[in-house]
């Protein structure tokens, strides 16, 4: 009996498997999972409905400033009118993930939202009556057979201790024998305690068998009771399963523009824009109004006439046809002084002139959903400084503002021929508005611009300065203000 006996065979060997004690608990634990996962969920999808948001924001904005710089480019006919196809693109799509952003959070948001509140009931003392349940029946379920399991964990120690105490008894006796200094007695002792070693051992091993065959006909009522609180379990881990993949297959849906008639539309609509952009077309267009193919009035003899007299500079009826008042028109004998350019404007025109100056078309709106960045909008403000409706002169006049020979060139540089005439004094002013020069010999700038002052202002509120590239020209006096 000694001889079968193994050291190994006291050493406990873990186990990772579903039927042993205390190991339900991760199927348990799958339960509070789900409702983990439901946020995860829900997080997720609100994430992507305020990326679609944003997008579309920055579509829209995008849209905007862009299609105020190309209607105030240069650009002009059909290609104008496709390039600006493409703002009107994004502002269709903008709206569509709009739509989007209004489908995920409404529709798939709230379905998983409601559903999570009737899948899983919370409890007063914390936790929820579904992982409860499944505690309680996976607990039900293993007590019995945990308990005699115990005792078969109980008699497999006493049997082995068992074997270990008839193997020391043995090893004793014979050691005993090889002793001469040992009596009979004290060798009488040892064989008996051999005797009662190998009885212990036969009825611990007698008890160990018992109970493990006890716990074997226990084992199969324990698996059916496990399998049926697993099955349980299972079947409420199969909804969630279900649910999730239907709620993912309607959020896909709703991500999928693709399938969406509106969003093929707006594509077919702009290739069509693109296509019909005619080159020929819009250079018979320019040459026809802004080219060899404009209406002249070609010089002719003209009788002279005493309503010829007097007569209003380019500058004076451009401002009379605004309804601005315009002074200092004088007439003496047979010569008609040309007016002073800077005739004296009412101040209701220069406030007015001066709110519309003031208003930059290239300013964003400020929205605080949107993510684009300041230094994208400055590098787009700066794209193109030529506006179509620039103004040119179409007739040809003698005042100052036409005179080839001006202080100013197209250039800005000095006019060589021109007398020299320092002013008397300089002055560094800062713009308070933006202005766009009406005539040549106007400067343009815009708010927060220096320039030098180079005379006082006159009695028609106009001022001569210098921009800081060297261009010379006018500039409404109470659109500056000195630099302290």
């Amino acid at each position: 009996m000694s001889g079968s006996y193994d050291d190994s065979v006291g050493v406990e060997v873990s186990s990772d498997s579903f039927w042993e004690v205390g190991n339900y608990k991760r199927t348990v634990k799958r339960i509070d999972d789900g409702h983990r996962l439901c946020n995860d969920l829900m997080n997720c999808i609100h994430e992507r409905a305020r990326i679609e948001k944003v997008y579309a924001q920055q579509l829209t904005e995008w849209a905007k400033r862009w299609k105020q710089l190309v209607e105030k480019g240069p650009q002009y006919g059909t290609v104008e009118r496709a390039w600006c196809a493409f703002m009107s693109e994004a502002e269709k799509v903008s709206e569509l993930h709009l739509e989007v952003k209004g489908s995920l959070m409404n529709e798939d948001f709230e379905k998983i939202k409601n559903w999570q509140k009737e899948a899983f009931h919370k409890q007063m003392m914390g936790g929820f009556k579904e992982t409860k349940e499944a505690e309680d029946g996976f607990r039900k379920a293993q007590k019995p057979w945990a308990k005699k399991l115990k005792e078969v964990e109980a008699a497999k120690k006493a049997y082995h201790a068992a074997c270990k105490e008839e193997k020391l008894a043995v090893s004793r006796e014979t050691n005993s024998k090889a002793d001469p200094a040992l009596n009979p007695e004290q060798l009488k002792k040892l064989q008996d305690k051999v005797e009662r070693s190998k009885q212990d051992v036969l009825k611990t091993k007698e008890k160990y068998e018992k109970s493990l065959k006890e716990l074997d006909n226990a084992t199969p009522q324990y698996m059916e009771n496990m399998e049926q609180v697993f099955e349980q379990c299972q079947q409420f881990e199969e909804k969630r399963l279900r649910f999730f993949r239907e709620v993912l297959l309607e959020v896909q849906k709703h991500l999928d523009l693709s399938n969406v008639a509106s969003y093929k539309n707006i594509y077919r609509e702009l290739e069509q824009n693109i296509k019909t952009a005619d080159a020929v077309e819009d250079l018979r267009w320019f040459r026809a109004n802004q080219g060899p193919g404009m209406s002249m009035n070609w010089p002719q003899f003209e009788e002279w006439s005493a309503d010829l007299n007097r007569t209003l500079s380019r500058r004076e009826k451009k401002k009379a046809s605004d309804g601005v008042t315009l002074t200092g028109i004088n007439q003496t004998g047979d010569q008609v002084s040309q007016p002073n350019k800077h005739s004296s404007l009412s101040v209701q025109s220069n406030t007015v002139q001066s709110v519309q100056s003031s208003y930059n078309p290239f300013e964003d709106e400020e929205d605080t959903g949107s993510t684009v960045s300041e230094k994208e909008d400055n590098k787009i403000k700066n794209v193109s400084s030529y506006e179509k409706n620039q103004s040119y002169p179409t007739d040809w006049s003698d005042e100052e503002s036409n005179n080839p020979f001006s202080s100013t060139d197209a250039n800005g540089d000095t006019n060589p021929f021109d007398e020299d005439t320092s002013p008397a004094m300089e002055v560094r002013v800062r713009a308070l508005y933006d202005y766009e020069g009406q005539e040549q010999d106007e400067l343009s700038f815009k708010a927060g611009d220096e320039l030098t002052k180079m005379e006082n202002e006159d009695e028609q509120g106009w001022c001569k300065g210098r921009l800081d590239n060297g261009q010379v020209g006018l500039y409404p006096a109470n659109y500056v203000e000195p630099i302290q």
